[in-house]
């Protein structure tokens, strides 16, 4: 592999650079239950938003992905750009992380959450936002939305925005570390978690996690697509509990709920 990789490599889509209005970086890099990675993808869908530029890292699995027209590619994180600052109640422009992966070594991590702050503050980012999963290991039928930052003006505003401020425990992997990166750059961050089983694809997490975002930005977009995939997800775990009951009461064995080991910290 080249060395190139080896230190990720940034790939700008035009060499002239968009201008932006002190633009938030929005991240939802994939994880448990890919509730941020959905919501970022919706968002980035819904904006039409503009290819800014992809990063490949040789700290991304030794693997290609196979894309819907047949296309194979490496592995990659790509940030888009929209100018939402022109609609009415926002006053930020956006730019918005999504992924294919995330590195697989903490080292790798650091570096790739500095670089990409790199390019954020090039356009004079100063708040970075990412969505992550908060595993129950069990089905949720209204899951919570929990958060925490890097500032505390940022933590009294939870509240009122019904989000549940995380008091302890750790978040890990990119969409944490990120906003503490960000700190020591002098970026504010906040980090939204959504309740998710750690079982599915959770689109209906997604939903809501996306809800709440939306909330603080001051945006409205239309949630056609993703409803119709949180109904998919509802019907998902209907038919997991159902053949878990089925299987309980085959072994006679008293009824109870559906769960799997669950590491005690929060995963991103």
């Amino acid at each position: 592999m080249s060395s190139s990789l080896e230190r990720n490599k940034v790939v700008f889509s035009t060499a002239n650079m968009p201008q932006l209005n002190s633009p938030f970086l929005i991240c939802g890099f994939p994880g448990s239950g890919y509730v941020g990675k959905i919501a970022i993808d919706h968002l980035i869908q819904e904006l039409n938003a503009s290819h800014l530029a992809d990063i490949y890292s040789g700290s991304f699995p030794p693997q290609i992905m196979i894309r819907g027209d047949g296309i194979a590619e490496l592995m990659k994180n790509t940030i888009f750009y929209s100018k939402t600052s022109a609609t009415p109640g926002s006053n930020h422009d956006m730019l918005l992380l999504t992924g294919d992966s995330q590195p697989e070594n903490p080292n790798s991590a650091y570096f790739l959450s500095d670089q990409i702050i790199d390019i954020a503050t090039k356009f004079n980012t100063k708040k970075i936002i990412t969505l992550a999963a908060y595993v129950t290991g069990t089905f949720v039928d209204k899951p919570r939305i929990f958060g925490t930052a890097t500032d505390s003006n940022i933590v009294s505003t939870f509240k009122e925005k019904n989000i549940l401020t995380m008091d302890s425990g750790t978040i890990a992997g990119m969409n944490g570390l990120i906003i503490g990166v960000g700190k020591l750059r002098g970026l504010q961050g906040t980090c939204l978690l959504v309740e998710t089983s750690g079982y599915v694809v959770d689109a209906k997490a997604s939903r809501i996690i996306l809800e709440s975002l939306l909330s603080i930005l001051g945006l409205t977009v239309n949630m056609n697509n993703l409803e119709k995939k949180a109904r998919d997800t509802e019907a998902l775990i209907q038919t997991i509990q159902q053949q878990a009951a089925e299987k309980v009461s085959e072994n006679q064995q008293p009824p109870g709920v559906l769960r799997k080991p669950v590491n005690t910290g929060y995963i991103s």
